[in-house]
């Protein structure tokens, strides 16, 4: 799975709105797309991963309520090739952060991502709060996506498709009594799904 992918399928997507012709194909896998990079701006997160592991940079913080340096990191379930440095401001390696904690700890067995390095006052090296100087290495990501974001998905391309047929951004008979304002942002039902999934990252 790559970082940032489509969250549902085109065959997905017909199935979903019952299209049974190829006519549509090209707009469908556009409104995947679309759907797909919308649920990302209204998380503040993606759900797909990067393979092999990469490194990021990352600036620790002083946590006062912990009494512990924190690092507030991309989302991250797995651990297999993880490793914690400190560098300098060119980039070379200073010493490595061996004493710390993913953290939320329950993320796991909840089947969620940790968002946070904590590090243990017996660690070699720290942090000292200078800008990027954490590099961490790792499978960053989510290992699959959650069942609700391509409802979410599906849910959110149907509606892309059916702007097609309203111009204007109102769908529906004024006249029946069905009219409809597509509104600008996402689909309201789709905010109600992804409520549970929306990240909020401290300031930097």
């Amino acid at each position: 799975m790559a970082w940032a992918p489509d969250y549902a399928t085109s065959a997905e997507l017909k199935s979903y709105t019952r299209i049974t012709d190829t006519a549509d194909d090209a707009q469908i896998a556009l409104a995947i797309t679309a759907s797909s990079r919308a649920i990302d701006l209204d998380t503040n997160r993606q759900f797909g991963s990067v393979s092999p592991a990469a490194q990021r940079f990352y600036t620790g913080r002083w946590d006062r309520r912990a009494a512990r340096w924190m690092v507030e990191i991309d989302d991250l379930m797995s651990t297999t090739n993880f490793a914690a440095i400190t560098v300098d401001s060119e980039g070379v390696t200073v010493g490595t952060i061996d004493d710390y904690v993913l953290e939320p700890r329950n993320a796991a067995a909840k089947g969620r991502p940790w968002t946070r390095l904590l590090i243990r006052p017996n660690s070699t090296f720290k942090p000292s709060g200078a800008r990027d100087e954490v590099a961490i290495t790792a499978l960053w990501g989510w290992t699959a996506v959650p069942d609700a974001i391509k409802q979410a998905c599906l849910l959110q391309a149907n509606r892309f498709l059916s702007r097609r047929s309203s111009p204007y951004g109102v769908t529906g008979s004024p006249e029946l009594g069905s009219e409809l304002r597509l509104l600008s942002r996402v689909d309201p039902d789709v905010s109600v799904i992804l409520a549970p999934y929306r990240r909020w990252w401290a300031a930097a």
